[in-house]
Parts: C-alpha cells; sequence; structure tokens
C-alpha cells in the first residue's frame, strides 16, 4: 500500500536524504548506513561456578579470564579466541594459596591486566591464621603468553589505612593510572565504600586516597550490610564511568554506577555522581537473582560494548550467601543511550542472548512492545521492552521466533495483520502467526526483513510507527520491511 503524505512520510523523505548525504545511497531507497555496533549473541552461562569474572581481550587475539572459584584458594586462568568459547578453554591454575601467613586464606576477586608490556593480576587474600583479613595482592608475569608463563609476587599493596578491603581494579585516564578498591574506614561507619588513588606503579599507589562513594541508600544497604564493591571503569565520550556493586550477596546483590567527566580531577570526590537507584538488578521473570560484581570487555569485531558479570539462577539461598558455590559468569551487550549513557537493561535468560532491531529508515527508532503492541520507537525506556531472542520458529525451524527479552514465552506475532507480543498458548494457530522467515534485507542486503510464514509474501513492516504484516511493493514498504540488529 502507498500511505499518504503524513508526518510519517515526510520524515522518512528527511532520514532517506539524510542517508544519501552519509552513504552515498540514492534517497530513493531510504535507508540509513549499518549500525556502527552491529548485533551480537551469546549463549550464557559462559561459566558455572565461576564468581567476580573478569574478562580482558588482548591484542595478541585472545581473551583472558579469570574469576573466583568456590573454594577460594587459587587463581585460575583460561583463554580462547572468542568469549563464547571461553565456556569450553582449559583452565590453568597459575597460583595457589599460601600455606602459612598472609594470601593463605580466602581468595578473591582476581581481575587480569596488560600494562607497559606486562601481565598483573590483581585479587584480594585473607591470612592462613585469619581468613578475614582480607587486603589487596599483585602478581606479575613478563611472559608473552600468561598462562603458561611465571608469575612473581609484587606483594600486597600498601594502602593508609590497615583495614579490611579488597576488589582492586585500575585503569587509565589522560595518561594518568589510578587505582580503585572497596574498603572499611572504622571512623566512617561499619561496611565498604569505594576509594581512589593515583598510582606511581602497577602495584603502588601515590598520594591520599579519596572515598567517592558511601553506601547510604536502601539499595545499598540491603540484606543487613553496608556495601559498595567491585568497582569497574568502562570510559565513552569524554565520560568515565564506574560501576559497582552493592548490599549482601544474595538476591539482594545489585550495580551502580559513578560518572565523572575524563577532563575532571578524578581525586576529588566532588567529580563524581552517583545513580539514585540501581542500573542492573534481580529480574524475577527472567530468573536472575543478585547481579553484579561486573567488568567489561569488547566484541570480537570490537564494536560492542559487553558486561560480564555474575549472578545465580535461584533467589532462595540456605545459608550465608558466601557458602553457595553456584555464582556464574554471564555475559551479554551493553547499549547507549542518546545521553551518552550506559543502559544495562535486564539480566537477560539464560541461553541465547537477545538483539534489538532497528529500522532501516528511522534508524533511531526501534521494535518494542508497548502495552503488548509492537511499533517502533525512539529512545526506548526501560531498555528490555527492545530486546528479542532470535529463536527456532515455532512452526517450523527453517523459521525464527522473536521472543521477548523482558516477558519469556511471549513473542511477536501477527493477529488482524497487527503485531503483537502476547504468550504462546501452544496452538499450531499461535505458533503460525509467531514463526516468520528472516531474508537478506528488502530495501538492504545488510539488513533483515522478516516474512510471514503462514501469509508468505507478507513481511513485518512499520507504519504510522506500528507494526503490521502486510505485503510490499514500493520503495517505502521495502525500507518500512527492513531492520538491523542491534
Amino acid at each position: 500500500m502507498t500511505p499518504a503524505l503524513t508526518r510519517r512520510t515526510v520524515l522518512g523523505m528527511i532520514a532517506g536524504s539524510a542517508a544519501a548525504t552519509v552513504t552515498g545511497v540514492s534517497a530513493g531507497t531510504a535507508h540509513a548506513a549499518v549500525p556502527a555496533s552491529p548485533g551480537v549473541t551469546y549463549t550464557n552461562t559462559i561459566a558455572e561456578q565461576r564468581a567476580d569474572p573478569h574478562i580482558f581481550k588482548h591484542t595478541d587475539g585472545f581473551y583472558y579470564f579469570t574469576a573466583t572459584v568456590p573454594a577460594y584458594d587459587r587463581i585460575v586462568l583460561r583463554r580462547a579466541t572468542t568469549i563464547q568459547g571461553l565456556t569450553s578453554a582449559a583452565e590453568t591454575t597459575i597460583w595457589t594459596k599460601h600455606a602459612t601467613g598472609v594470601m593463605g586464606g580466602y581468595i578473591w576477586a582476581p581481575e587480569i591486566h596488560f600494562i607497559d608490556g606486562k601481565w598483573y593480576i590483581y585479587f584480594a587474600a585473607g591470612d592462613a591464621n585469619n581468613v578475614w583479613h582480607i587486603r589487596p595482592y599483585v602478581l606479575e608475569c613478563t611472559d608473552a603468553n600468561p598462562i603458561t608463563g611465571a608469575w612473581t609476587e609484587k606483594g600486597r599493596i600498601a594502602l593508609p589505612l590497615d583495614t579490611f578491603s579488597l576488589d582492586a581494579t585500575t585503569f587509565a585516564v589522560n595518561d594518568t593510572r589510578y587505582l580503585a578498591w572497596a574498603q572499611n574506614d572504622p571512623a566512617v561507619g561499619s561496611g565498604t565504600n569505594l576509594y581512589i588513588a593515583q598510582m606511581s606503579s602497577p602495584w603502588t599507589i601515590t598520594g591520599t586516597p579519596v572515598m567517592i562513594s558511601r553506601p547510604t541508600a536502601a539499595w545499598e544497604t540491603a540484606g543487613g550490610v553496608t556495601v559498595n564493591e567491585g568497582p569497574a571503569v568502562i570510559q565513552r565520550g569524554g565520560k568515565v564511568f564506574m560501576t559497582f556493586s552493592a548490599s549482601a550477596t544474595s538476591d539482594v546483590y545489585c550495580m551502580g554506577m559513578l560518572t565523572a567527566s575524563a577532563s575532571a580531577d578524578l581525586l576529588s570526590a566532588s567529580s563524581w555522581a552517583k545513580t539514585a537507584n540501581p542500573v542492573f538488578a534481580s529480574f524475577a521473570a527472567t530468573s536472575q537473582y543478585g547481579p553484579g560484581h561486573n567488568q567489561f570487555t569488547v566484541s570480537e569485531d570490537g564494536k560492542s560494548d559487553i558486561l560480564v558479570y555474575h549472578d545465580r539462577s535461584y533467589k532462595d539461598i540456605s545459608g550465608s550467601p558466601l557458602n553457595d558455590p553456584n555464582r556464574r559468569t554471564r555475559v551479554q551487550k551493553i547499549y547507549w543511550k542518546a545521553d551518552g549513557t550506559p543502559d544495562f537493561g535486564i539480566p537477560v535468560a539464560d541461553g541465547l542472548t537477545p538483539i534489538r532491531l532497528s529500522s532501516c529508515n528511522f534508524p533511531d527508532r526501534f521494535i518494542r512492545h508497548w502495552d503488548y503492541r509492537a511499533k517502533i520507537e525512539a529512545n526506548v525506556s526501560p531498555l528490555a521492552d527492545s530486546q528479542f531472542r532470535v529463536v527456532t520458529g515455532l512452526a517450523d525451524t527453517g523459521t525464527v521466533s522473536l521472543e521477548s527479552a523482558n516477558f519469556p514465552g511471549y513473542f511477536l506475532r501477527h493477529k488482524n495483520n497487527e503485531v503483537w507480543v502476547e504468550k504462546n498458548d501452544g496452538t499450531s494457530l499461535f505458533a503460525g502467526d509467531a514463526s516468520f522467515t528472516a531474508r537478506a534485507g528488502l530495501a538492504d542486503s545488510a539488513g533483515v526483513s522478516y516474512e510471514s510464514y503462514n501469509f508468505p509474501g507478507r513481511y513485518i513492516r512499520h507504519y504510522n510507527y506500528l507494526l503490521y504484516v502486510q505485503a510490499v511493493s514500493t520503495t517505502t514498504d521495502r525500507a518500512d520491511a527492513t531492520f538491523y540488529t542491534q
């Protein structure tokens, strides 16, 4: 059908003209450039019984992965050329706790970094005679392969305050290296706060540490503890984002975030602004509980930022969470809002991670559900309304179905030619309505178009921002029926 000249079609013409300017494609095709961050998917879980995960992508083409083991007695390392490959990669113990003395107690939260041509692992350790005498330590490896190379102990990171301290991480901003960590200060109160200091070497801080976060909100003090811990840094657009974990390590465990300008004085507490609420938390519908102690890596093509974190698949824990071994390593793509801040969404369901689908001719708009009706919209909130798992078709293995990320078991389906998100009722009618053949994009082969399984020749397309299943014939129709995975 050929739409009348409405605000929608005028905007489409503008979008097409803009695309022509950027890509050289004629305005008549009315599609934008392929997204800078195309869709990537992984299958969770990456590693069972591996908490506090850290995945580092090195220039040698390998991802290096370390994490806390349930026995709290050693540091392990594995590598693979893909993130998914880490699941089956061989694991090597590169260091074991001391039999006596320091570094002989709990061994927690190792991180692997490559600094000035050498490998470093930061970790927290207790003493053999006092497992709770937790302090930060550093190992160094000068060999190219940190799995087969020799590791030497650089010792404890000396902090002015000799108290419970853990979760040290390091990062550089404008050629200045910093250390961030969690620590208790009895003068401030119980629990752990976040601190930052400049570094003079990979195992030495210089100057006076600065407290940049004290847990005060209800979401930072849940479960009877007062906790900020596990800082992790990602930088983008001239801003420094420091995520951290809060509350007890049960289902109330969650992530908050601090933000500072990269040009600000990062050693000034006033340079950092904390989110009023968690940025990542338990989500019962996907059976993900207590997500946190995260770090960041990048996708294999280097075009997507990836959140690495642990959680559990159940809420109720018998006894102390510390004695429950089933925190597991998971990953999912991070999206970026129009204001330049990260959007972590929800901890997605086990199995294949979801994608988003952006419109070819309205590139800032994504397929999302709203009151179960499918539409395209910009600045989607919550993010998960615009995330879908591409699974084997309900009606035929040669097709696909699009399952809602935040309503598992609900799928995009057509009904009276309109597209809705509805719960699978198990009928053959629903299966047919919710199955589509994925075709090369009708307006751009780099995109994708979804042809109805039970109405061949009809495609998912948008019209006045709502989704329908219709036959396509015009250039505008084909653009309306083409989407990019992100």
